[in-house]
């Protein structure tokens, strides 16, 4: 008798130590589940066991490992009689009642249990009798350890008891092989991270720009991107550039839903997408499309990756064009001030940025405009160096793939470009329009526009810009100027002298100005209006908002000032002509009209 409680002895330590050596060993889940199951089937003389756990939501416990049981028998089990685990520990089948409890549950027979779903699954299956332990751990019960008989049998407290045993080596495998995969999971995660920085690194250290990015994020996460920047305006797509149309040109504020910790990636849709940061500004977004709900935490991390290495890119482009600006417009001034294009230095400097001087070219000088009441013509230019310098890079952007390519740069407050002539569309005035456009996020511009002849760039310049001037004192409405649609003016601003200009008219007007400056009056401008009025007093009265009689006493006033007779059509000629010279003197000398 002690000889054969010695032999069991020595088979249950044995097993036991086969059991803790698998562990120990980090075997699949699987693996070792079994191994405990067929340690109890063989040392408790069972018909067959199985080790049950539940599913995420804890409805349902199914066969995650098991002896004596064909796998095809299993599967079939799990898909079509899975236990159902009731709410109190008193309910439904043996193994629901010993994991709601805590503690070990048996049915004897189970002829003698009272007829209900699970004793008919008994009776389909074959068993008679059944011990149920649970696998306690820790952090509570995680799992049954299920021994089944054909034959009725009463388990007595030795066997229940080795049950248990066995049910604390089954919950310490299932323990440690989870948390053997929670570190696998992690090892997986942070190795992929890495792979992922180091990816997108690669394409940043190598300058593959922001296309580069997206094709990197293509491969990364397999699904399209595209990258847009602030403006709206498309960066980059992969696989295909077609793949933008898919997303409005303006697409909606992100919603509050959040897919990582950063912030950065957001649900927007059917799309996810992503904030590209710089200098707490949002410069560019990344569009993963139809991937809303579908992105793990790798894919969230990769996205942020892309996000910091976007904005290292771009702000790498910023720099580059803030330099390249620079060079610009130091260039730009020298020519303004009268440098030789065709000395070599100046060759040079313009060929290192894709300029080709010996070309014919046109002289583009442009500003913002706003309507404005208070202003005879209704327009006004803006000295708005901000918005011209906005324009300006925008202007070169748009311009970066034209070879030759035009010199853009912001001057005192406008953009002015030496433009290549040609036949290309969109044309230079629709180009810096678009600029204009995207600076100032509406309104309009002004623009006037020479050719650069014999008489060199400066000539040019200063003609283009006293016709921008000139047009804005007259009222000039048309969305670009030359100097031939200034007529007579026209030809004065490329050939006059400022000052011989003004002293004629200041024979003529200049005690109008004088009178204005010494009493704060608006005599001036009263006989600017009532000239563009077609001498219509009623007409002038509504622009200046003034009644009519107030008109008629500064027009007396003016008419004893000068001298004139504004009802006489030599004294309007000689009024008119000295008005145009004092707008074409200013226009020349640079002040606005």
């Amino acid at each position: 008798m002690n000889r054969k409680r010695t032999s069991e002895l020595r088979s249950w330590l044995k097993a036991i130590g086969t059991v803790t050596a698998a562990v120990n060993a980090a075997c699949d889940l699987k693996s070792l589940l079994d191994l405990v199951a067929a340690t109890a089937h063989d040392l408790l003389d069972l018909s067959y066991c199985a080790i049950m756990l539940p599913d995420d939501t804890e409805e349902y416990l199914s066969v995650a490992g098991a002896s004596g049981l064909p796998d095809q028998y299993i599967a079939r089990v799990n898909r079509d009689h899975p236990i159902r685990l009731e709410a109190g520990p008193l309910e439904g089948a043996p193994a629901s009642r010993a994991f709601r409890s805590g503690k070990p549950c048996m049915v004897s027979d189970m002829a003698a249990e009272p007829s209900s779903s699970w004793t008919d699954v008994a009776r389909e299956e074959g068993y008679r009798s059944i011990l149920v332990v649970p696998l306690l751990t820790s952090a509570g019960v995680v799992g049954t350890l299920n021994s089944y008989r054909t034959t009725p049998h009463d388990f007595s407290p030795q066997e229940v008891e080795q049950l248990e045993l066995l049910a604390e080596h089954g919950a310490i495998a299932l323990t440690s092989a989870r948390i053997l995969d929670d570190l696998r999971d992690q090892h997986r995660r942070i190795v992929r991270s890495e792979e992922i920085h180091d990816r997108l690194l690669r394409v940043a250290v190598r300058s593959g720009g922001v296309a580069g990015i997206a094709s990197a994020l293509n491969d990364l996460l397999g699904c399209e991107v595209v990258i847009r920047d602030a403006y709206g305006a498309t960066l980059a797509a992969e696989p295909a550039l077609s793949v933008a149309d898919r997303i409005a040109a303006s697409p909606a504020p992100f919603s509050p839903q959040s897919a990582g910790d950063s912030g950065l990636v957001k649900e927007v849709g059917e799309h996810v997408a992503a904030n590209v940061m710089l200098d707490g500004t949002s410069v560019a977004t990344v569009w993963l499309l139809d991937r809303a709900g579908k992105l793990d935490p790798l894919g969230v991390r990769a996205v942020e990756h892309a996000s910091v290495v976007l904005s290292l890119e771009l702000l790498r482009q910023r720099t580059a064009a803030e330099v390249e600006q620079t060079l610009r417009g130091e260039l730009l001034a020298d020519l303004l001030d009268g440098a030789d294009p065709r000395s070599p230095a100046i060759r040079d400097r313009a060929g290192l940025m894709g300029h080709n001087l010996s070309l014919p070219h046109r002289m583009l000088v442009a500003a913002a405009r706003s309507q404005s009441r208070a202003d005879i013509g209704g327009h006004t230019i803006l000295d708005d160096v901000d918005v011209a310098q906005r324009a300006a890079s925008e202007a070169v952007r748009l311009t970066s793939h034209l070879r030759p390519r035009p010199l853009i740069a912001a001057v005192r407050g406008l953009v002015v470009a030496l433009w290549p002539q040609s036949d290309a569309v969109p044309t230079g005035e629709q180009l810096l329009r678009r600029a204009f456009a995207s600076a100032q996020r509406g309104g309009s511009v002004a623009m006037a526009v020479t050719a650069v002849d014999t008489n060199g760039i400066p000539a040019a310049y200063r003609g283009a810009r006293g016709a921008l001037a000139f047009a804005a004192a007259d009222g000039e409405s048309r969305t670009a100027v030359t100097l031939d649609d200034l007529g007579a003016a026209g030809l004065l601003l490329q050939f006059a002298e400022p000052e011989e200009l003004r002293r004629y008219a200041e024979r003529t007007i200049g005690v109008l100005r004088r009178y204005d400056t010494a009493h704060g009056a608006e005599l001036l401008k009263t006989l600017r209006a009532y000239l563009n009025c077609d001498l219509d007093r009623r007409t002038t009265g509504e622009i200046l908002v003034l009644h009519p009689n107030t008109v008629s006493q500064r027009l007396r006033r003016i008419e004893t000032l000068t001298g004139l007779d504004l009802r006489s059509p030599r004294s309007v000629i000689e009024a008119r002509t000295a008005l145009m010279l004092t707008d074409v003197a200013d226009a020349v000398s640079g002040v606005p009209g």
